[in-house]
Formats: C-alpha cells, sequence, structure tokens
C-alpha cells in the first residue's frame, strides 16, 4: 500500500427499504424479466413514494424505530442475487470447502446420542461445552479466558446488540472508525445513540485522530461510551491495525476512561502469518469481546459469543434472557460436536487459503480493469476492498447503471453515520469464483469509465468540499492508480 490517502466527498446519505425493494421484484411484470436494472429503479421508485402516514401504527411506534432504517447490502439482494449479475456486494462466506459430510455425520450423531437435551431449552449464558470451546479458539489470538466470563450470542450481532443495549441511552455518544461495519451503524441507530467517526489510514484506526476526538467531546461536555473497532482485516475498509497501533489506541482508552468494543468475526482468516495478538489479550479489563463463528465454521448455525468483564457479563446474561431466553441449544451444541471432532484449525486454513486466491483475483482484476484516479486498499486477509473513485464520482449514483451492467457493490454512504462516503465502495471477494470476481471487475471499470467519460465531456458532478468542508475523514491508505 502507499502513502496516498484521497480526500472524500459529502453527500446526502441516503436508505433503501430492503423488504420493499424485494417487493417491487416480484410485482414487475414479465416486460422486466432479467432486467435487474428495471427491478432496483421500480423498488426504488415504489420506496419513495409510499406514504408513511399509510401505516395506521404509526403513531404508536416508540421513537427509537425512527432510527431504524434497512440496510444497503440488505437492499442489494433482490438484484444481487440474480444469476446473471456478478455480486461484488455481500459479505456471504463461502462455506463450498467446508466437509457437509463430516458435518452432517456430527449432527446425525448429536440428535441420536444426545438429541434430547441438544433440542431442550438451555443456559442463558450458553452451554458449558461450548463455552470451554470457545476458549481454546481465542488462545490462538492470545487471549487467556475463563468459560464464566463468556457468553455465547445469536451470532456477534446480537453480542453488539446487547452490548449496546447495556451501555448506551438515547444520546450517548459512540466512536466508531470511518468507515465503520454498517450492522453496528444500525444498531446503534437503533438505540438513538450520537455516532462520532474516527479516521483510519492504512494502519488501521489513527491515534491521533482518536485523541483528538475524545478531546472534543470532552470541550463539548461529553463523554464517549465506548470505542467501536474491527481492528482485524476491517469490514469495509479491508486494513489492520499494527501492534503499535493497538497498543496506542488502549493507551487512549486508558487515559479517558474509554471501553473498547473489539469486533473480530475475521481475526482467524488472515492470509500472512499468525494472527496478531487481540486487544483484549492486552487489556482484559477494558476490552470487551465480539466473537463469531459465521465466518470460520458456517454463518446458518448463527453462534457467537461476548467475553467481557465479570461485572459486564452478568448483566450480558440477564439481557440475553430477557432477550431470548437462551441462545440455540441445539446450534451451540453442534458447532461444540464440531469443534471437538474434526480438525477445525486444519479447516480455517483451507478457508484462508480459498479466500486468499479469491482476493488475488480481486486485486487483479482492478489492476487491469480500473479506470486512473482509482485506488483501492489491499487487504492481507478477510473478505473486503475498499474502493476509491476517481474525482467526480458518486458511488451511489453509479449504481443503477453497474446493475444494468450486471455487477453489484455496496456504495460508501452505507458505512458512515453521516452521509460521507460518496467516492467510495466496498468490494467482496469471499463468495464468487475467482473467474467470476475477474468478470465482475471488468464490468465495474467499463461502469466507471463511462461515469468518468460523461463526467469530462458534460461535466455533471458537482467537485469541492461538501456541506461540511473537504477531507474531513481520510480514507485507508490505497493501491492507486
Amino acid at each position: 500500500m502507499t502513502d496516498h490517502e484521497p480526500a472524500l466527498s459529502r453527500e446526502g446519505a441516503t436508505s433503501t427499504d430492503a423488504s420493499g425493494l424485494q417487493r417491487a421484484a416480484g410485482e414487475l411484470g414479465p416486460e422486466t424479466a432479467g432486467e435487474p436494472t428495471a427491478v432496483y429503479a421500480a423498488g426504488l421508485e415504489r420506496l419513495q413514494r409510499r406514504d408513511t402516514r399509510l401505516d395506521s401504527y404509526v403513531d404508536r411506534y416508540a421513537a427509537r424505530t425512527h432510527g431504524m432504517t434497512a440496510s444497503v447490502i440488505r437492499a442489494l439482494f433482490s438484484v444481487a442475487n440474480r444469476p446473471e449479475v456478478v455480486s461484488l456486494a455481500g459479505g456471504m462466506p463461502n462455506i463450498s470447502d467446508l466437509p457437509l459430510d463430516v458435518v452432517g455425520g456430527a449432527l446425525h450423531d448429536l440428535v441420536v446420542s444426545d438429541g434430547r437435551r441438544a433440542m431442550q431449552y438451555g443456559s442463558g449464558q450458553g452451554e458449558p461445552v461450548l463455552r470451554e470451546a470457545i476458549c481454546e479458539v481465542m488462545k490462538l489470538e492470545g487471549i487467556s479466558a475463563h468459560p464464566d466470563d463468556v457468553t455465547v450470542t445469536v451470532g456477534s450481532q446480537q453480542g453488539l446488540d446487547l452490548v449496546t443495549r447495556l451501555f448506551c441511552d438515547p444520546g450517548d455518544v459512540v466512536l466508531c472508525e470511518a468507515p465503520s461495519y454498517v450492522g453496528a451503524l444500525g444498531v446503534f441507530r437503533a438505540y438513538q445513540c450520537e455516532v462520532v467517526h474516527v479516521a483510519m489510514d492504512e494502519h488501521g484506526l489513527d491515534p491521533v485522530a482518536l485523541g483528538e476526538a475524545v478531546a472534543a467531546l470532552k470541550a463539548a461536555g461529553k463523554k464517549a461510551k465506548f470505542l467501536y473497532t474491527i481492528p482485524n482485516f476491517h469490514n469495509p475498509a479491508g486494513v489492520s491495525q499494527t501492534l503499535e497501533r493497538r497498543t496506542r489506541v488502549l493507551e487512549i482508552a486508558q487515559q479517558a476512561d474509554l471501553l473498547v468494543v473489539e469486533d473480530n468475526p475475521y481475526g482467524l482468516l488472515g492470509f500472512d502469518g499468525d494472527p496478531l495478538p487481540a486487544m483484549r489479550s492486552m487489556d482484559a479489563e477494558r476490552v470487551v469481546y465480539l466473537g463469531s463463528f459465521s465466518k470460520t465454521f458456517a454463518p446458518g448455525f448463527r453462534v457467537g459469543w461476548v467475553l467481557a468483564p465479570h461485572a459486564v457479563r452478568e448483566k450480558l446474561v440477564l439481557a440475553q434472557e430477557s432477550a431470548t431466553l437462551c441462545p440455540p441449544t441445539f446450534s451451540q451444541y453442534a458447532v461444540a460436536s464440531y469443534l471437538h471432532n474434526h480438525d477445525w484449525r486444519g479447516q480455517i486454513k483451507i478457508f484462508r487459503e480459498m479466500y486468499r486466491e479469491r482476493r488475488d483475483a480481486m486485486l487483479a482484476g482492478l489492476a487491469d480493469h480500473m479506470p486512473v484516479g482509482t485506488s483501492w486498499t489491499v487487504p492481507a486477509g478477510g473478505f473486503f476492498v475498499w474502493l476509491t473513485l476517481p474525482p467526480g464520482l458518486d458511488s451511489h449514483a453509479m449504481l443503477p447503471r453497474a446493475v444494468t451492467a450486471r455487477v453489484a457493490y455496496v456504495p460508501g454512504t452505507g458505512f458512515y453515520a453521516d452521509g460521507f462516503g460518496s467516492r467510495h465502495l466496498r468490494l467482496s471477494y469471499c463468495f464468487p469464483t475467482p473467474e467470476r470476481i475477474i468478470e465482475g471487475t471488468r464490468r465495474l471499470g467499463e461502469v466507471m469509465q463511462y461515469e468518468a467519460d460523461v463526467l469530462a465531456t458534460f461535466g455533471t458532478a458537482v467537485e469541492g468540499p461538501g456541506p461540511r468542508g473537504d477531507r474531513l475523514y481520510d480514507s485507508p491508505g490505497a493501491n492507486q492508480r
């Protein structure tokens, strides 16, 4: 990566309702069959003209529902999942290399030998056999933990929801990287939090920017409830915090008495060398750790966990019991059986090589097909590349044309709480084959070149700083063409 940090332009954020877009897909007549852009456009039209006052319950909803909007990724599903579209949008794990015969045999044995217990209600904290196995998994990243401090959740997404529920009242401040995981932003919005973004570069979260954000909040009479960070193979930026950065971020957190929520779904999916130590391994009292089996085993079981200080763990269990009574018992026993009876470490290595091959295809395709002025990050693991468009292009405005060309991506505005990101987009390489990835980058490059040519001819884009000034956030460092 280079030290190039392109500035971001500012455009208003837009939200799209996924269910409305899917309904539009189903309601279109036969004349639009096979035309994904027609589905996308029709879905947007229906959403834009829908009068919420037609909802007879609108005056009954709690105030917090006003912040609930569908993820831009979910809104793309109705078109991105069509076979003729190369989807570089969703971050769906590729489980094609998972030995289904082994998994199927383990599930069969579980039902036959222990089905009555596995299909019964369980502990609100999670089953001890799984919590013990989770502690073994976390050792790979230097974490020494006791099963009593682990709370099993319905994926790490629910873990983040419970943590936010415990710590945040309406109006409380949460610090997040810029850009940040769209699912986290949805949680914070649902709990009516104020999100303050902190700039990143090619080494992850910028400690100087973090210190400045903490100081600015203090000057305004505010204090953040916690810092939310994805230190490994960031979603969506693809970059990782260096060991030095992690140490410095924790020093700032200690000085500011700031809790850190470390979200780490991709930490074991690095392509080069051993995993870096988790932030939790450096500070067990200040870091709440979120983990998941969705990326290293299979997402359909919906099993994640929270490792928290003991006092926090007690409240997490109470929150879990009020939300679900208990996390799914059968899924927990299934995952525990897999970890006990299968070479899960070897399976992770297989996944790593598969994703490395796809990452390489993505980088090769970008190098071959992107127009001049484009830049992108080079991930050393995980699922995503963060791409910066040539000046003047807008990823959200360009999406309908991309769908017409049968390629899908996620516009960058979905990864900011304040509408930034219009010059950026996220590309995912985890699911398509290498051949499809390269074809997708070819189609995307043609769309971008067309948009650039139109801009050069007619000058239709609005350039210069947005309403809050240019370069408020720096972009993660990138390869540039």
